[in-house]
């Protein structure tokens, strides 16, 4: 996954690059910069997505706010299938918890470089902090459960350290199952990075981000039937990020079908 990761960012470096210049922007810039965007992300434990809102402080920096949630999983985690049969769907054999996360942050972000023209990449660091809450639940497998030397039947079964063989599994059992088990822990994060941000309009945003964020808790978070799980999760993400500039100032020009250029201003009379 962090090979992946390295290589997404180089190959987005390479190609912001070859976009670096364009044609001069006419556009009327929005002084009083405040935005809303939403964020994809790809990091070594796993997926997530993010909403952000960044207010204006000065002319360079802004004040971040953001909620954010995603997978947290074990970089033992392997992907299989019964080899004896053929199954409905693959499993992870050993995991016992599927576990997510939900983190929120205050931060803080500066412009480094700004776009010079249509084509151009602005370039800005942040780095934020604030709770995150764990929460996982116990999975289930569909064990094969031998009735008798010829008949077998499916029950739903947590998995069982040095007891459950691969062969054992046919698939896993519903997401539903254990719900009623779910539990939480609280714990304490730090993230920081880069934001290239390479749109071509004033109001909206499309931008790549590339960092590291670290997490922490209090105990070891049973993913996996393995004595090695973690407390501290240490990850590299790359993202994307979509959104729009709100102008306090000229609120008409928040509306989507302005952002969207459906309302654009009558030629001019020669």
């Amino acid at each position: 996954m962090r090979k992946l990761l390295l290589i997404l960012f180089i190959t987005g470096l390479c190609s912001l690059t070859v976009f670096g210049q364009g044609e001069i922007d006419k556009q009327q810039k929005i002084f009083y910069r405040n935005e809303r965007s939403f964020g994809l992300l790809l990091n070594s434990d796993g997926f997530g997505i993010s909403y952000r809102e960044a207010q204006r402080v000065d002319f360079l920096n802004k004040r971040v706010f953001e909620i954010e949630a995603g997978t947290l999983k074990n970089p033992k985690e392997y992907r299989e299938s019964n080899p004896l049969y053929e199954t409905p769907g693959m499993f992870v054999y050993g995991k016992i918890n599927s576990t997510i996360y939900i983190r929120g942050s205050y931060g803080h972000q500066r412009e480094l470089y700004k776009k010079a023209d249509l084509g151009g990449v602005a370039i800005r660091y942040f780095y934020s902090a604030g709770p995150t809450f764990a929460i996982y639940k116990p999975i289930y497998y569909r064990i094969l459960h031998q009735v008798s030397s010829s008949e077998f039947e499916l029950i739903d079964q947590k998995f069982q350290p040095g007891v459950t063989q691969p062969y054992d599994i046919y698939s896993k059992a519903s997401f539903t199952k254990g719900l009623n088990e779910v539990k939480f822990l609280p714990g304490l994060f730090i993230k920081g990075g880069f934001n290239f941000e390479y749109s071509k309009l004033d109001k909206v945003i499309h931008a790549v981000e590339i960092g590291a964020s670290l997490s922490a808790f209090p105990k070891k978070i049973p993913i996996m039937a393995v004595a090695d799980n973690k407390a501290i999760f240490f990850s590299l993400f790359v993202s994307y990020r979509f959104g729009v500039v709100i102008d306090p100032l000229n609120p008409e020009t928040n509306k989507i079908s302005y952002i969207l250029g459906r309302k654009r201003p009558a030629p001019a009379v020669q």
